[in-house]
C-alpha cells in the first residue's frame, strides 16, 4: 500500500456546491437564516440523518431534494450525513475519488444551501475504523500510519473541495462513534487526541475557518476534554437505555431476548450488579478523563432509567465539557420501530426536554426509516398519507415541540 499521498491529486477549481452560492435558489417556504457556530458553541439545530451514502454495499444513491423540502416545510433546519468513504474511495487504492459520486455530494451540499438545512458530514466508515464491524478494513485507523494518512487525505480533499462554503451552511463530523480501538479494546483518550488532531490539522491546512465535529468516546457517549484544546466541537448520542432504543433490533446480539420495555425503565437485580461494573470499567479505561471519573461513582447510575437519570448520565457530564468551552450537539438518537410507540413518545419526550434545557439540538436517526417519522413500518402507529410516504404525525409533532 502506497504511503505518500500527494496533495497535487486534490480536485482543483471551485466545487458545484460553492459556484451555485452565487445562483438565487432559494425556494419559497425555506427555513430561516441559518445561526452563526462556533466551536464554543453550537446553535440549536434540529434535524435528521440522511442515509444514501452510508453503507456502500447497501445503498450508494443521490440524495432526494423532498428530505429538504419536507425539513424546511417542518421547521427543522440540520442534517447529518453519515458517510462511507467506499462510496467515492476503494479500500484497495485509498486515494482513489470517484468524481461522480462526489458531484452527488455537491448536490446534497447545495440542497443544504437551498433549503436553509445546515449540512454536517460525517465519516460513518473512515479509512481504517467504522462502528459497523461486519466489514474488515486493511488497517486500522488507531494504530496504522498508513490509514491514518488516508483518512487525513480525504478529510483534506473534502475541506478543498467546500472552503468556499462558510461554517453556518457545512460542518464536518470527523470519525462516526469511535468504540474499539482493537477488538474488545477501548478506544482511549489519548489515541483519539492524537487522530483527531491529525485530522484537524489536515482539514485547516486547506479549510483553516471549517467549523469541525469530534462524536463522543465509547459510541459517542462519552465527553472527552482532552479534544477541547483542538478548539471544535463534539457530538452526543441518545440511545440509552439500549433496552428502550434497541429492542429487538436484528443487528444487536441478544435484543429479542429483552423483556418487552417501559417508559420509565426499572433496573433490578443482576441488571443493577452489570451497571456498577460497566461503570467501574469505564473507570479503570477512561482513567486519564476527570469528568468519567467523576461520572464512574454517580449512584443513580445504576438505577433505575428515568428523567433524574437522564440529567445524571447523558446532560451533567457533557455539560462539564461545555463549561470547557466546547459546544455541543446531538448527533443520533431514537428508537428501533419495534419499541412500543408510547413507550418510544414518552421516553423521546424526556430526552428532547433535557435537551432543551441545555440548549443542545439534535438529529434523528432517521428521516425515513425504522428510526424516523417517514416509513418507520411500526405495527402500533396509524400513520398519515404524506406525499407517498407513511408520516408518523405523533412523533413529528413531537419533535417539532422541542
Amino acid at each position: 500500500m502506497p504511503t505518500s499521498l500527494n496533495r497535487r491529486e486534490f480536485v482543483k477549481g471551485v466545487s458545484l456546491a460553492a459556484a451555485a452560492s452565487l445562483l438565487d435558489l432559494t425556494p419559497a417556504g425555506a427555513a430561516e437564516p441559518l445561526p452563526q457556530p462556533s466551536p464554543q458553541k453550537l446553535p440549536r439545530w434540529r434535524g435528521f440523518n440522511l442515509l444514501e451514502k452510508f453503507i456502500a454495499s447497501v445503498r450508494n444513491e443521490p440524495f432526494r431534494e423532498a428530505d429538504f423540502e419536507f425539513m424546511a416545510e417542518w421547521g427543522f433546519n440540520f442534517a447529518r450525513v453519515p458517510m462511507s468513504y467506499r462510496c467515492w474511495s476503494d479500500p484497495k487504492n485509498w486515494r482513489q475519488i470517484r468524481e461522480p459520486v462526489m458531484r452527488e455530494i455537491d448536490q446534497v451540499v447545495e440542497l443544504g444551501r437551498r433549503y436553509g438545512v445546515h449540512l454536517s458530514l460525517n465519516f460513518h466508515r473512515a479509512p481504517g475504523y467504522s462502528v459497523d464491524a461486519s466489514l474488515q478494513e486493511p488497517f486500522n485507523l488507531w494504530t496504522d500510519a498508513e490509514a491514518l494518512e488516508a483518512c487525513a487525505y480525504h478529510w483534506r480533499h473534502f475541506a478543498e473541495r467546500y472552503k468556499h462554503v462558510p461554517s453556518t451552511q457545512l460542518s464536518f463530523d470527523l470519525v462516526n462513534e469511535p468504540g474499539f480501538m482493537r477488538e474488545q479494546e477501548f478506544l482511549d483518550d489519548a489515541t483519539y487526541f492524537r487522530v483527531a488532531k491529525a485530522l484537524v490539522a489536515a482539514i485547516r491546512a486547506e479549510s483553516p475557518e471549517r467549523l469541525i465535529i469530534a462524536d463522543g468516546l465509547s459510541w459517542g457517549r462519552i465527553p472527552v476534554p482532552a479534544l477541547a484544546e483542538l478548539g471544535i466541537a463534539q457530538s452526543t448520542r441518545g440511545y440509552e437505555p439500549m433496552q428502550v432504543s434497541h429492542w429487538k433490533a436484528d443487528w444487536v446480539a441478544g435484543s429479542d431476548q429483552w423483556p418487552e420495555p417501559t417508559w420509565p425503565l426499572p433496573v433490578r437485580g443482576e441488571a443493577v450488579e452489570r451497571e456498577r461494573q460497566g461503570m467501574a470499567q469505564f473507570k479503570q479505561v477512561f482513567r486519564d478523563n476527570p469528568i468519567v471519573q467523576k461520572l464512574a461513582d454517580d449512584p443513580v447510575l445504576a438505577g433505575d432509567w428515568n428523567r433524574e437519570r437522564i440529567e445524571h448520565q447523558l446532560i451533567r457530564p457533557w455539560q462539564e465539557l461545555e463549561a470547557l468551552g466546547v459546544g455541543v450537539h446531538v448527533g443520533e438518537f431514537g428508537a428501533h420501530n419495534a419499541t412500543p410507540h408510547p413507550v418510544v413518545l414518552g421516553w423521546i419526550r424526556d430526552l428532547l426536554g433535557a435537551w432543551k434545557s441545555a440548549g443542545w439540538g439534535y438529529a434523528m436517526w432517521n428521516l425515513r426509516g425504522s428510526f424516523g417519522v417517514l416509513d418507520s413500518e411500526r405495527a402500533d402507529v396509524r400513520y398519515e398519507n404524506f406525499r407517498g410516504h407513511k408520516l408518523d404525525r405523533k412523533l413529528l409533532e413531537l419533535l417539532r415541540e422541542f
